[in-house]
């Protein structure tokens, strides 16, 4: 049997009242999730959601020629399985884990009974949804409009802002599969910032060097979707 868990690191448990997160206990457990981890495929039934602590994970548009692109990041602010409480229980994207670490687990049938109760649960995973659904629409403008360096550093501040580290394990390949871009397309990029003092890049890991000057290079997407973030959830 898994400890019970008495705290957790994740925003939306976190911001429960003390009573209503001790009626949650009972039936959360703590998960490592992996790199490359799949959580759900496309169109998967949800039986249970995930609320990351460490880990973070992109949910992944995959069309029929394999291509794909990440419509959507979620880490410590939130939760995967949003179409629990909407009533679909069906993923519309791959759920896949971009960053390694800590998830707490909860049954899907016990998610909806207590956000049916309309207590404070409900409102953080409204809240949540709407800053979500924000992240989606603008993360389609930036992959529409902006150029690639831009959406690039868009898209390591969003991952270490959810991992609380400037030293991010990553892949340039995975990160171009998240873009939808060639992945030699990513490598200039990070050539270009590792040249400019911004990052430094080893096998498998990306260092934020000075992250000012990163948001400077990225677009205006990042911080629009850090507001959202900000003024909904925290």
């Amino acid at each position: 049997m898994s400890p019970q868990i008495l705290h957790c690191a994740n925003q939306l448990l976190a911001a429960l009242p003390a009573d209503e997160f001790a009626c949650l206990v009972p039936h959360l457990y703590r998960v490592f999730l992996n790199f490359g981890q799949i959580l759900y495929q496309t169109n998967d039934w949800m039986g249970k959601a995930y609320f990351p602590e460490r880990a973070t994970i992109s949910l992944v548009s995959r069309l029929s020629n394999n291509s794909t692109t990440e419509v959507g990041l979620v880490g410590n602010e939130g939760a995967i399985g949003l179409p629990i409480i909407l009533g679909g229980y069906r993923s519309m994207s791959e759920a896949i884990v971009q960053v390694a670490g800590s998830a707490i687990v909860l049954d899907a049938q016990i998610l909806q009974q207590e956000f049916m109760r309309g207590a404070a649960l409900q409102k953080q995973l409204l809240l949540y949804t709407q800053a979500h659904l924000s992240q989606i629409s603008q993360i389609l403008a930036c992959q529409t409009h902006h150029a690639i360096e831009q959406r690039f550093a868009r898209w390591l501040l969003s991952v270490e802002d959810r991992t609380y580290s400037p030293a991010l394990t990553l892949t340039q390949t995975s990160i171009a599969r998240m873009l939808g871009v060639r992945r030699a397309s990513v490598s200039e990029a990070a050539s270009t910032f590792q040249r400019a003092g911004l990052i430094r890049c080893s096998r498998g890991q990306i260092v934020i060097l000075d992250r000012s000057q990163l948001e400077a290079r990225s677009c205006e997407c990042y911080r629009r979707i850090a507001l959202e973030f900000d003024r909904l959830i925290k």
